[in-house]
């Protein structure tokens, strides 16, 4: 980034700051100031027990009831609890320079209910053979979530802009709908694929400077719908694409084009195999502005657009992998090697809201919860994204910005405490200490050694160690309370 300052305590009241909790969530705005006091306080439980369960949480039976009173509560939904978070993702996107990258993807939430229908359905898998060999059909219970992720173009993730729960059962009748007609002309608000437009027009309008926004997807992003949006609404996109559209008077198609382009450059990307083993593989980059064409069913609705279409493919096809095949459009403009490179390695950041979505999953276990209505879920689920969120921030600062000053992210309490509890490896002056410094404390309580050629810690040891941390300012507070 080239202005790394995001918001940060005042070294000079730095042990009298906010939490983070306090910051994260000081948008929240709800018609019941009790609710907010509990989703603070809920927050804060779930924070020192990061993939435990609620009782785990919350410790006792009073603070349990009132975590599922407020998980239950008609007055609280999943927009409720993120405003605090979606402002602030805004002020952390206002505080930097340079495009930002909003990245959208969908995940499934898979539970075993005895009751599926009070959450809802995914989708139909094939259970295998009965006795007679008939295949049996098998209907999994769960939710599905497309979330937002705003991240810069060094990788360091600012926060959710907008995000979205459903299941399958919202959308009944559309496959029926399908047969019957062309899929192109089934209408966008008729189908799940709206998603990706409603998440566009929320980042946009939380943000509010779409020139600096580069909205990414993969394939299945690869909407036209979602292209006019885009251009209708000021603001960038870069998908994978996947569709052969038609192009130029439309007596041929993108892919017509793009076979008449000469190779314009190379570029050298490291790929590993399936088995993990890491090798250099050369790509042949080709790119070409080219005017795109509605679908034929909906000429009439939509205008064409002028794009522009980055082929990155290897020559031949390796023995251990797949070929790298990567076909790219997006609305910005490409005039050399550099630029398209350049969207390779955006589109490459794509995977960092697959990361989030790991630590959703297996850090927070947020498909091992009980609860037994999607309300509930979806309201948990949201609390979780939060958590999940901080969790990947706090790994990222440290191979970003390694070099700030600690109060970017921690309180004084919080630098104190990691100093008594782990010693500096070699004479370090304390005002001289960064960000780095007290994040690699942090994952040494969380099981990481720190030996000179370790690599830095990853999103595990990081929430390990910040669930070590917040237990231990709670006693140092109540210490602080009792003995003076």
């Amino acid at each position: 980034m080239t202005k790394a300052h995001l918001p940060a305590a005042d070294p000079a009241d730095a042990t009298d700051a906010p939490s983070w909790v306090e910051r994260e969530l000081a948008g929240c705005r709800f018609r019941d100031r009790r609710l907010g006091q509990r989703l603070r306080k809920l927050l804060t439980h779930m924070a020192r027990a990061i993939g435990g369960s609620l009782p785990l949480a919350c410790q006792d039976w009073a603070n349990t009831k009132a975590a599922y009173r407020f998980l239950s509560n008609p007055k609280v939904n999943e927009y409720a609890i993120l405003q605090g978070h979606f402002q602030a993702t805004r002020t952390r996107f206002a505080a930097v320079d340079g495009p930002i990258l909003v990245i959208q993807d969908t995940t499934e939430l898979s539970y075993e209910r005895a009751q599926p229908r009070r959450i809802g359905s995914t989708c139909r898998v094939n259970s295998g053979r009965d006795k007679e060999g008939r295949y049996r059909m098998h209907t999994v219970c769960g939710l599905l979530m497309h979330s937002c992720l705003a991240v810069t173009a060094e990788g360091l993730p600012l926060g959710l802009s907008a995000i979205k729960f459903w299941t399958r059962a919202q959308f009944k009748g559309t496959k029926e709908l399908k047969r019957k007609i062309n899929p192109t002309r089934v209408p966008i608000d008729q189908k799940e694929s709206i998603r990706w437009l409603e998440c566009l027009r929320q980042s946009v309008a939380l943000f509010g400077a779409p020139e600096r926004c580069i909205h990414i997807g993969d394939r299945e992003n690869d909407i036209y719908e979602f292209f006019c949006t885009a251009h209708a609404l000021g603001t960038h996109f870069l998908v994978r694409t996947c569709v052969d559209r038609l192009a130029g008077d439309g007596q041929h198609t993108i892919a017509d084009e793009m076979q008449e382009v000469k190779v314009k450059g190379r570029h050298q990307v490291e790929v590993r195999s399936p088995k993990g083993d890491a090798s250099l593989a050369i790509v042949e980059l080709r790119y070409r502005r080219i005017h795109v064409l509605p679908p034929i069913g909906k000429q009439k609705r939509y205008p064409a657009l002028t794009l522009t279409i980055i082929h990155a493919q290897e020559r031949h096809t390796p023995k251990d992998r797949a070929r790298i095949d990567w076909k790219l459009i997006t609305d910005l403009p490409v005039r050399s090697r550099a630029d398209a490179i350049q969207m390779l390695d955006w589109y490459a950041l794509r995977w960092k809201v697959e990361l989030f979505h790991k630590i959703l999953k297996s850090g927070c276990r947020a498909e091992e919860t009980k609860l037994r209505t999607a309300e509930r879920l979806v309201n948990l689920l949201s609390i979780y994204c939060i958590l999940s969120w901080r969790i990947f921030w706090m790994t990222m600062l440290n191979r970003v910005i390694p070099h700030v000053p600690p109060q970017l992210a921690l309180t004084g309490l919080e630098i104190d405490l990691l100093d008594e509890l782990v010693r500096d490896q070699g004479p370090i002056v304390r005002g001289r200490k960064t960000l780095s410094d007290y994040l690699t404390k942090i994952a040494r309580m969380g099981g990481y050694l720190a030996r000179g050629h370790d690599p830095p810690p990853g999103n595990t040891v990081m929430w390990r160690g910040l669930s070590r941390l917040m237990d231990i300012e709670l006693g140092a507070r109540i210490g602080a309370q009792i003995y003076g």
